[in-house]
């Protein structure tokens, strides 16, 4: 047997092995996947990543599950992601605060864009101040007004350093000249517990998220901070109307991966997750949200 024949015969008994193994290789996904949302059950963030896990269970015929491990501003639920096998079984669903991690803590053990996969974005929500009721004010620039009169008198919340609500107090203090309180929570639970006690007279959070309240009177809406009212609530003004555009923010929420994702596992879950979004029935119950 020449030395070419026999490399031939070698060649062609690889391909014989390979090419049964490739074509066992199970289509993706072939089991459940889990979307990891980094705040407590309740918020917005986690109630927005139920409606879409619902949809991609459709989508994709395979369960998608939310677990929530809350804690350090999303910190944990992102260090588990970034833990887990790059093949689109363990994803997470991040709050506009992801991006914001790196400035808050120097010795963050992640890269918040190198170590993940872009996946999707899947909404956009503006936010409404309200209020305490016990309170005395009715509006914006009265409370500004009672900041500016008892500087650090008052307290505002947040559901953790660096999320959405943190940044909106912020930039509100910073454009309108005024000193209020941060006080940071690890979730959404105890900080509507303490404000409706007065324990906390303001924050902002999503429009929907704080709509029954506002309905039952138990907190009292001032403004909402998006481009334009919103429709749950259009008899507020946006912050941009009452002189204040600088304090204009929005959320936005997105679907990503460890690093390493293959490309078309990514892809795949992109076109679902775009498909669930194109649905009416998904537009109107995020609208309901106050998510476009």
């Amino acid at each position: 047997m020449t030395r070419l024949k026999l490399v031939w015969m070698l060649v062609c008994s690889v391909v014989a092995f390979a090419a049964p193994a490739l074509a066992q290789t199970p289509a993706f996904p072939d089991r459940s996947i889990r979307i990891i949302v980094g705040f407590p059950p309740g918020g917005a963030t986690d109630v927005i990543a139920r409606v879409l896990a619902q949809g991609l269970t459709t989508e994709l015929g395979q369960t998608v599950l939310v677990e929530n491990k809350g804690g350090a501003s999303g910190i944990i639920g992102s260090e588990m992601v970034v833990k887990s096998p790059p093949d689109g079984y363990t994803l997470l669903f991040a709050p506009s605060s992801h991006a914001t991690l790196p400035a808050l803590y120097p010795t963050l053990s992640f890269d918040p864009i190198k170590d993940f996969t872009p996946i999707a974005t899947v909404a956009r929500t503006p936010y409404i101040l309200v209020v305490y009721p016990g309170l005395e004010v009715k509006t914006v620039a009265e409370l500004l007004a009672l900041a500016r009169a008892k500087p650090g008198s008052l307290a505002y919340a947040s559901t953790g350093m660096g999320t959405a609500q943190h940044l909106a107090g912020e930039v509100l203090q910073r454009t309108a000249k005024v000193e209020i309180l941060h006080v940071p929570y690890r979730g959404s639970g105890a900080v509507r517990a303490d404000l409706l006690a007065g324990r906390i007279q303001t924050m902002f959070d999503n429009v929907a998220v704080m709509l029954p309240y506002v309905q039952r009177g138990e907190m009292r809406g001032l403004a909402v901070t998006g481009p334009k009212r919103s429709a749950l609530v259009p008899e507020l003004p946006t912050l941009r109307e009452l002189g204040l555009e600088a304090a204009e923010i929005e959320g936005w929420f997105i679907l990503l991966g460890p690093a390493g994702v293959p490309d078309a596992v990514a892809q795949k879950l992109n076109a679902a997750v775009n498909k669930v979004l194109a649905a009416p029935a998904m537009a109107e119950r995020l609208a309901t949200m106050g998510a476009e």
